[in-house]
């Protein structure tokens, strides 16, 4: 069964950076399209970035230009990398792997 592991979240302030990691484990890794949502504190769940089995990558008009989705399928990895945090990137961060799988969460908080 295929398990994934965020890691990487935390607080910094404005115009700082993260990078978020999530590792999956099984063997279909490689084929499957994976990306990250998030949760702002009262909204719903958002799309924030995908990447292809292949490296195409969608983001949300938001984050583009400042967050950058990319994945390792040798270690079973993808990452988010944030730069130029605002605080309305304050939410839980969540891992998804095509169709229905989803990660714990990890919280990243932006404050001003």
């Amino acid at each position: 069964q295929v398990q994934l592991l965020e890691s990487g979240g935390g607080s910094v302030q404005t115009g700082g950076s993260l990078r978020l990691a999530c590792a999956a484990s099984g063997s279909t890794f490689s084929f499957q399209v994976m990306g990250w949502y998030r949760r702002a504190p009262g909204k719903q769940r958002e799309l924030v970035a995908i990447i292809s089995s292949g490296g195409s990558t969608t983001y949300a008009n938001s984050v583009k230009g400042r967050f950058t989705i990319s994945r390792d399928n040798a270690k079973r990895t993808v990452y988010l990398q944030m730069n130029s945090l605002k605080p309305e990137d304050t939410a839980v961060y969540y891992c998804y792997l095509y169709p229905d799988l989803w990660g714990q969460g990890t919280q990243v908080t932006v404050s001003s």
